[in-house]
């Protein structure tokens, strides 16, 4: 079926149309009759806003220049009156600074003129599927925290446009659930995620397996292949560790962002994609473009609505919650509890790997343990994280300082070895006959 004339599934039919063209606006007019919309056009903001109170639309398409006033403080008007509704604008090819500010007043996406009918006709389905109703959103970010639901209020709101997404956050920290969450809550959600470790393509690979061959195109190219950028058409592409990409893989992403198409080795002709980009990084990419390492014109580009997921640390608040739905996930139809002292034990820790870690920890503990219930002594945690003895007092003789530090470390040793001598000796880095004159000395037994 000729998605021209495909019918939405929304009972919303009808989007106005802002601009000061007459045929512009009829082109746009056509193309939306053609997919059975109806339209309302408007001149000027006055007749705009006169026309946004009396009718009820499910997508405004707004040029930025108009005769009485600039669009963009009808994009502000619309975020405060109606929120609800997706706003789109239009703007000159080389106008793309003011589309982006745009987007960070709210607007859903933008189009650059001269309008190409099949951005168009994109553009205006996801925004119909938008207006249809809005997902629950972030369901899957488990935490009650003031940083976790902060993020989930903004990821509800970024799920509401196209911009351009980075999220910055320590490595575990569950970077890729945002971002999966922002694609299921937006218009795009009936099309692919299509995740990418930047850091994990060899850089002689990198603009194949972004953009896709010929078969022919190099040597070892026997086949056509689509490309990663390709296959996440009409939905989402995430780029994680972004900050990776050499220089020379940075340009070409920069113009396929600018021109929304890509040229696949080998072949001289531009395809048209369409997807939302989502970036992500461990690192802070302002560093890496003072220290020239990440382009600025692409960070800018990238970096247009930021996203920060806390440490687990700065939310330790949270850890019971997410200790539970870890352990009912790996343990699937099995009851497991944690005994009491466990859920203590857990958070005396700080956890370096955050959210990561913690499913780590977990899912090593649940299969030390013995049945159903989680013991202190099932966690194995890193000794350099733990405290480890009081500081010294002043007045305190060293000597007792000291041994009382080694008489902790040997009983924590113990207990992750659970009891098992010989290892703790091995996980001390000591002789066996060491470590049993040391406890013997300590009074251990």
């Amino acid at each position: 079926m000729n998605p021209e004339i495909t019918p939405l599934p929304h009972p919303l039919m009808r989007i106005l149309i802002v601009d000061d063209e007459p045929d512009l606006v009829e082109l746009i007019a056509l193309t939306l009759k053609r997919m059975r919309i109806d339209s309302d056009a408007a001149a000027s903001l006055s007749e705009a806003r006169a026309s946004l109170l009396l009718g009820h639309y499910a997508l405004c398409l707004l040029d930025l220049k108009l005769p009485d006033g600039d669009g963009m403080d009808l994009v502000e008007w619309i975020q405060k009156e109606m929120p609800e509704m997706p706003v789109a604008v239009l703007t000159a090819h080389a106008s793309i600074e003011v589309a982006v500010r745009a987007l960070k007043l709210g607007a859903y996406d933008f189009l650059t003129k001269p309008v190409d009918l099949a951005v168009l006709r994109q553009l205006v389905t996801g925004a119909i599927r938008l207006s249809s109703g809005t997902p629950e959103p972030a369901s899957g970010l488990i935490g009650v925290s003031p940083a976790i639901e902060d993020l989930k209020t903004l990821i509800a709101r970024v799920a509401r446009n196209q911009a351009p997404v980075h999220i910055h956050g320590e490595t575990g920290t569950g970077k890729e659930l945002v971002s999966r969450l922002i694609h299921t809550s937006g218009s795009r959600s009936d099309h692919p995620f299509v995740p990418i470790n930047c850091g994990a393509i060899p850089s002689e690979l990198l603009e194949s397996e972004f953009f896709g061959h010929k078969r022919g195109a190099f040597t070892g190219a026997v086949a056509d292949q689509l490309g990663l950028i390709r296959s996440a058409e009409g939905g989402t592409l995430f780029l994680d560790e972004i900050a990776e990409l050499p220089l020379s893989m940075q340009v070409k992403l920069l113009r396929f962002i600018q021109e929304k198409s890509i040229r696949p080795v080998g072949i001289a002709q531009e395809v048209t994609v369409d997807v939302r980009i989502i970036s992500a990084s461990h690192k802070n990419l302002r560093d890496e473009v003072a220290g020239g390492r990440f382009r600025e014109d692409l960070f800018y580009r990238l970096v247009v609505i930021e996203l920060y997921v806390p440490p687990l640390r700065e939310r330790l608040s949270d850890l019971a919650l997410l200790a539970q739905a870890i352990l009912s996930r790996l343990a699937l139809d099995r009851p497991v509890t944690l005994a009491p002292g466990t859920l203590e034990c857990l958070l005396e820790y700080d956890y370096p790997g955050n959210v990561r870690e913690l499913e780590n920890i977990l899912e090593r503990a649940l299969t030390l343990a013995d049945g159903a219930l989680i013991r202190p002594e099932d966690i194995r945690l890193r000794r350099s994280q733990r405290p480890l003895a009081p500081e010294r007092p002043p007045d305190r003789p060293l000597r007792e300082y000291l041994d009382d530090l080694e008489r902790e470390q040997m009983r924590q040793a113990l207990r992750e070895c659970h009891g098992n001598k010989t290892e703790a000796a091995k996980r001390l880095g000591i002789s066996f006959r060491q470590f049993r004159y040391r406890m013997k000395k300590l009074g251990l037994g």
